[in-house]
């Protein structure tokens, strides 16, 4: 670790699970953004450079070369090595590379077109129950199942498992959960154990349903796999990675979206008024909430970042949420909810080799959701206090009371 310029900003709070939990770190990010773009923060288990700028962020995103992830995306990894990857997200190329063009066709836009009309039943028949002037928990009546059922149809899976699905993919996320870590650690055994033995079904006798495509891809080579495919281990990776993050993410950008659109009624006057700006909100909600608030990369060299010199072997943590409220990218409004923001040009599903993979699918699921509310309701409100996670990783909300009109 090289030295770090002295800072006025407290960026060990940025490890603090109340900073998250209070849901309001953004005021610490610009203290960052202007005083220490790139600053060390001391830890237990291991320091890290903290990146707060939109430019940084997306260029270190761009260079698994420079930056890699296979040394751990999450701070808690620092230190830790791994026999496999957990998630095609600890990989780089050409291991990442290999299993991208394995999985790509599972998620070509002509497939998420094909869910629409699946997406959007599932959305009505949550939404329909919902009562004008009643007020309910927008995240346990919709943000929560909606996307586990949308993934229950890509496994090819009884959708009323949803809830299980729940308890796994939070005990996969930290700080989401409030099991112990063994309770945490017996969940993924069990998820795991469950993925395999759908994968393995799949391999015998293919349906129609991602798990099926995912499995038998590179088969027999006419695909694109060039003869390639993925092992069972290596399809359980990646079905674990599409059950916590397809989720999580989605669950979250819709809880905090409609939080963020209850709290200014202008906006929701003005979708309803104009349904055109549905797709321009849904980016400015994905720049407003950023689910998944930050990852890691480790420096595989010796550099510099913003005229900060970096050591080889650095962790360096990537800021996503702060990147997306930059004032130098976003303008002097960068701190103001606007669904008309145009360009907006926001990291919220990373950048580079790593972008993610579903994000043509939080799209679809986040533009249905708006669709189907906006021909029911003419008004939404804040109905009591919204409750945050303390996770550092995903930008959670675990309660969130509104009242629709």
């Amino acid at each position: 670790m090289t030295a770090e310029p002295a800072a006025t900003a407290d960026a060990g709070r940025l490890t603090d699970p109340s900073l998250y939990s209070g849901g309001d770190p953004f005021e610490l990010y610009a203290e960052l953004r202007r005083s220490a773009p790139v600053c060390w923060v001391d830890r237990e288990g291991g320091g890290f450079w903290a990146v707060t700028t939109h430019p940084e962020v997306s260029s270190i995103g761009a260079d698994p070369v420079g930056f890699c992830s296979s040394r751990g995306i999450l701070i808690d990894e620092i230190g830790t090595t791994y026999d496999a990857p957990p998630t095609m997200m600890h990989t780089d190329p050409p291991q990442h590379t290999r299993y991208r063009r394995l999985v790509q066709p599972g998620f070509k836009p002509s497939m998420v077109r094909l869910m629409e009309a699946g997406v959007t039943a599932k959305a009505r028949a949550l939404i329909d129950p919902i009562q004008a002037g009643v007020a309910l928990d927008v995240v346990q009546e919709l943000s929560v199942p909606f996307p586990l059922q949308v993934i229950c149809e890509l496994l090819g899976v009884d959708g009323s498992q949803w809830p299980r699905f729940f308890e796994w993919s939070e005990a996969v996320i930290p700080g989401e959960s409030e099991r112990s870590e063994e309770e945490r650690g017996l969940l993924q055994i069990e998820m795991w154990e469950y993925l395999i033995a759908v994968a393995e079904a799949r391999r015998s006798a293919p349906a129609d349903d991602l798990v099926s495509v995912l499995a038998n891809v590179g088969g027999d080579g006419g695909d694109g796999g060039g003869g390639d495919r993925l092992s069972e281990a290596e399809l359980a990776m990646f079905l674990i990675q599409l059950l916590v993050a397809g989720n999580e993410t989605t669950r979250n950008l819709i809880s905090g979206g409609l939080v963020a659109l209850s709290e200014r009624p202008d906006q929701w006057a003005a979708l309803r008024a104009d349904r055109t700006l549905i797709p321009s909100a849904v980016e400015e909600l994905l720049r407003w909430t950023t689910p998944v608030i930050s990852f890691m990369r480790t420096a595989t060299a010796p550099t510099t970042i913003r005229g900060q010199a970096v050591a080889e072997g650095d962790p360096v943590l990537l800021v996503y949420a702060s990147a997306n409220r930059d004032e130098a990218v976003f303008g002097d409004d960068a701190d103001q909810f606007r669904i008309d923001r145009h360009p907006n040009p926001h990291v919220a599903f990373g950048f580079g080799p790593h972008f993610c993979l579903g994000a043509a699918l939080a799209r679809l699921e986040a533009r249905v959701v708006l669709d189907q509310l906006l021909d029911r309701f003419e008004s939404l409100e804040p109905a009591g206090p919204v409750e945050r996670t303390a996770s550092p990783v995903i930008a959670g909300v675990r309660h969130a009371p509104l009242v629709f009109g």
